[in-house]
């Protein structure tokens, strides 16, 4: 997440090394393209209803695609019979732009299975005069066995207000969030694209084996907070084959996360993948098990990121990995961070200790040039 990052010292703008650094991370970076190519998307045409399922079509409740008649009351309606199915369920917006207000699709679920089968476009209110602060566009709200699919995009409608929003701290408190996951379990979120959204774009709060495939996160690289995929206090995650460009963090990592695996994901423009910053609350959960491997990041603020703040609370985070990482005109490649305090309100309490970083392939590079450890900054 932001935070007008302005850290010290000199690194080269393009990393085409490879090295692993132990401190409480390992970091495996290549220059060398792979075979592989960039993250593929899925077949086009839409998924169909889950087998032996009910088909709940928005448009028969009252939705109409003619980008100005808002089709929440009408979603709200598809979602309760689809919730209250015996059976798996699809809720399907069909082609065309659907203009939607915020909206909240809650569990528990009778239906073992719920689809949100996206075809067309939904488009979200320009204005933000009726948002709230952490309030989310779509919320899915305690849902066991989601699936969100299709070819279809989630406009947000960023552009019309990122002009007057001046500061990160007001689209923090003031935009509303894409889409929140709060204690969701056993969900895949795929072939979908989030476009221009107001704030983060997509959340995950308190849940448990979510898969994202195949998506497209995109944004203005000046955008403000608008985070591709931020999670928190969750399990089993994991992003595969996707495309993140945003104007911050692509990926953002806060306290409680465990197992999370990310791999072959672009990211750029933003701010690279961070994790933390952590220990600014009491209590927070700590951060195990990270791996992020095969992902090519190219023309962001940031590579790699852990920052933790200097005065605050105990966090631990442990077993993280980064492995076959590319980077292309990344301005700071990695950066472990233990004084993050961006408005400069903390006491310099905290600094790395018992540090060790090893050298495994360096073409020509100076390991100074291409790590970052700050003692303080004001990003």
């Amino acid at each position: 997440m932001n935070k007008n990052m302005k850290p010290s010292g000199t690194l080269m703008e393009t990393f085409p090394a490879m090295f692993l650094l132990v401190l409480v991370a390992s970091f495996n970076m290549v220059g060398a393209q792979r075979g592989a190519g960039q993250p593929g998307m899925p077949a086009t045409g839409p998924a169909p209803a889950a087998a032996g399922g009910c088909l709940f079509d928005v448009t028969k409740y009252g939705a109409v695609g003619d980008e100005k008649t808002d089709m929440s009351a009408a979603l709200v309606k598809a979602w309760a019979d689809a919730c209250a199915s015996t059976t798996p369920a699809t809720i399907v917006v069909p082609t065309g732009t659907f203009l939607c207000g915020r909206t909240d699709l809650k569990g528990p679920c009778k239906a073992p299975e719920i689809t949100f089968q996206v075809q067309g476009t939904i488009s979200a209110p320009a204005d933000i005069s009726g948002d709230t602060a952490g309030e989310s566009w779509f919320l899915f709200d305690n849902v066991n066995n989601l699936n969100i699919n299709g070819n279809g995009v989630f406009d947000g409608q960023g552009p019309a207000i990122w002009k007057t929003v001046k500061s990160v701290a007001v689209a923090m408190h003031a935009c509303m969030q894409t889409l929140r996951f709060n204690y969701v379990t056993n969900a895949l979120i795929e072939g979908i694209t989030s476009k221009d959204s107001k704030n983060f774009h997509f959340i995950v709060i308190g849940g448990k084996n979510l898969t994202f495939s195949h998506i497209t996160i995109t944004a203005a690289g000046d955008s403000p907070n608008t985070d591709g995929i931020h999670m928190g206090r969750a399990a089993q995650i994991s992003i595969l084959d996707s495309n993140i460009g945003t104007g911050d963090d692509c990926i953002s990592v806060g306290d409680g996360i465990s197992d999370l695996t990310v791999t072959n994901v672009t990211c750029g423009p933003g701010h690279g993948i961070a994790i933390g910053s952590l220990g600014m609350y009491p209590n927070e959960s700590p951060v195990k098990g990270i791996h992020v491997k095969n992902c090519t990041l190219t023309n962001t603020l940031n590579g790699l990121r852990i920052k933790s703040w200097p005065d605050r609370e105990v966090c631990d985070a442990s077993d993280i990995h980064f492995d076959d990482i590319i980077m292309n005109n990344v301005s700071f490649p990695i950066i472990v961070d233990q004084d993050y305090c961006p408005w400069n309100t903390c006491k310099n309490t905290v600094r790395i200790v018992n540090r060790l970083y090893c050298v495994l392939y360096d073409s020509g590079l100076n390991v100074s040039q291409q790590l970052e450890l700050l003692e303080s900054t004001d990003s």
